[in-house]
Parts: structure tokens; C-alpha cells; sequence
């Protein structure tokens, strides 16, 4: 297996299954045994031209919590780029002092250019609706963890499914893995036809429905996203659709034992608040796990675990 050491990771695609199972595998030791002074001395450039949460804070809270440091930004507002700026000036700069930098950015195709631009590892936070490779890394991380497995598991992903960077990175990762896959959306939101035509390609199974209400009882894992109105070209059509979807705890009431509900999060209307304290709810977990596999895969790209 090709080490980790000083690579950028763009796209899931760009790791294997034994690079993924190795990163999955040293976050499961970091969980259980923190290394506080493992990254003393590095600096994780962190620069969020677009707005995040969980992402943000998880890769600077991962680095403070191995000892390193961060510097960087929250919006892009606030760099060179309101000067006019290109990017790819800007993490030229940005690599000559750091060691490894996160990146979110509206554009799709920025983080590859980001990585184009300098000779330090650079981690996608998100890049448009294109790629989130380190939500998927805990997305699976998180599937494995709450079920044991993650092959033979039949996995339900759920809302925007053309404009989720989460649905498309994590479809793809499980070209990997033995599972039976359950797209549900409007069909204006329907997973894209690349992504599919790299499933049937892979030999992944997978099926097309309009309905929750279909495929909630039939699965192990239901990964819900919202309706990202931010991604739209046509405002009327995401209003028109925004509340398709809700899934309610009375939803629940025939669904299987072990059947776990994940959410990249932020959620806004889909996931009513009173799931969150049955046995199914899982995303907060999901979250935090987050913290874990950024760690691991900061020190894997900086050759330090």
C-alpha cells in the first residue's frame, strides 16, 4: 500500500480500499489512545473560502488536539481574494507557511487546483456540490462503527442526491465495499448518471425510489441530507421542493433493530428533532467522529502515523 506521506486528497477516488481501511483503522486508535504531542511543531493552514461548521472546526480542533497549530480563515471575504487575488496565488503563499492545509471553497474543481498550486498536502473540506472526501472517510468510519460492518449492509441515501457532495463522495467510496444501495429523491434531484454508470461499472446494486416511506423498513443504514437551497440555479424549483422530504419518529414504528440514521448535518427541516433521543439516531455521533478521522488522516498525509 502507497504511503499517505505528503499526498493531497481531492476526491475519495483518490485513495484506495486498503488506503481507506488504513485510515479508518488509525482513527480507531486515535479514538481509544489520543497522542496529544504527535504533530508538535506543524501548522494546518485552514482556509474556508465558504461557510462550515463541523468541517472547519473539526479539522482545527483535530490538529490543536495533536499538539500542532493552526492559522488560516473563515471566509474568503476576508482574504486577498475580495483584492482580486486568484486562488491558486493565494495557496502558493499560503503552502510556504504551513504543512498541510484544509480547504473549502463554492467552486467545484478548486480543491484540485488548490493542490496544483503547491507542494503541501491539501485536505478537501468540500469543493461546490463536486467532492467531501473526509466526510466520507467518517461516514464510513461511522457505518462500520455502529454496525459492525459495512459489507452486506443495505444503505439508503436520501434527499438532494444531484447537488449533496456528501451522497456523491460516499456512493463512490462504496464501490468498495459488498452493499445494496437505495437512492431516494425527486427525480429533479436524482443521483447523477456518471455516478451510477461508475456503481453498474463496479457492480454495486443498487435502486431508484420517490418515497421514504418505501425503503425506510428495508435498511440498515438511512443517510438523510437537506435540500441545499444554496446550490440551485432556479429558486422557485427549490421552493417548490424543499419540504419533499421529513422524516418523523412515528416513521420508525416498523423499521429494523439495528437500523441507524446518519446526517452530514446541518439539518434544517428533513430530521425532526424528536428522533434524536431514540435508538436509531446517529448523526451526532457521526459528528464527532469526525474529530477522530481528520486526525488521522492529517497525520497520515504530514508521514506521521
Amino acid at each position: 500500500m502507497a504511503s499517505l506521506a505528503g499526498r493531497s486528497i481531492v476526491s475519495i477516488k483518490d485513495l484506495s480500499k486498503e488506503e481507506i481501511l488504513s485510515v479508518l483503522g488509525k482513527a480507531d486508535r486515535l479514538k481509544i489512545n489520543p497522542e496529544p504531542r504527535l504533530l508538535e511543531g506543524m501548522v494546518l493552514g485552514s482556509c474556508f473560502f465558504e461557510p462550515s461548521t463541523r468541517t472547519r472546526l473539526s479539522f482545527e480542533t483535530a490538529m490543536s488536539k495533536l499538539g500542532g497549530k493552526v492559522v488560516g480563515f473563515a471566509d474568503g471575504a476576508v482574504t486577498s481574494a475580495k483584492k482580486g487575488e486568484t486562488m491558486w496565488d493565494s495557496m502558493r503563499i499560503i503552502g510556504q507557511y504551513v504543512d498541510v492545509i484544509a480547504m473549502r471553497h463554492p467552486l467545484e474543481g478548486a480543491a484540485r487546483r488548490a493542490s496544483e498550486a503547491t507542494n503541501k498536502p491539501v485536505l478537501n473540506g468540500g469543493d461546490g456540490a463536486n467532492q467531501h472526501p473526509t466526510q466520507t472517510l467518517l461516514d464510513l468510519f461511522t457505518i462500520r462503527e455502529c454496525q459492525g460492518r459495512i459489507d452486506g449492509l443495505d444503505i439508503a441515501l436520501v434527499g438532494d442526491l444531484k447537488y449533496g457532495r456528501t451522497t456523491h463522495s460516499l456512493a463512490q467510496a462504496l464501490t468498495h465495499f459488498n452493499v445494496r444501495l437505495h437512492f431516494v429523491a425527486p427525480d429533479s434531484l436524482q443521483m447523477p448518471d456518471y455516478i451510477c454508470e461508475e456503481l453498474k461499472n463496479a457492480g454495486v446494486e443498487f435502486h431508484i425510489y420517490d418515497k421514504m416511506e418505501d425503503v425506510i423498513n428495508e435498511v440498515d443504514i438511512f443517510y438523510l441530507t437537506r435540500i441545499q437551497g444554496e446550490r440551485f440555479p432556479d429558486q422557485m424549483e427549490y421552493e417548490r421542493i424543499k419540504n419533499v422530504f421529513r422524516l418523523k419518529k412515528e416513521m420508525l414504528s416498523d423499521v429494523r433493530n439495528n437500523l441507524k440514521i446518519m446526517h452530514p448535518l446541518p439539518r434544517v427541516n428533513e430530521l425532526d428533532e424528536k428522533i434524536d433521543d431514540t435508538s436509531h439516531a446517529y448523526y451526532f455521533e457521526e459528528a464527532q467522529n469526525g474529530l477522530f478521522v481528520r486526525q488521522a488522516l492529517i497525520a497520515s498525509v504530514l508521514g506521521k502515523i
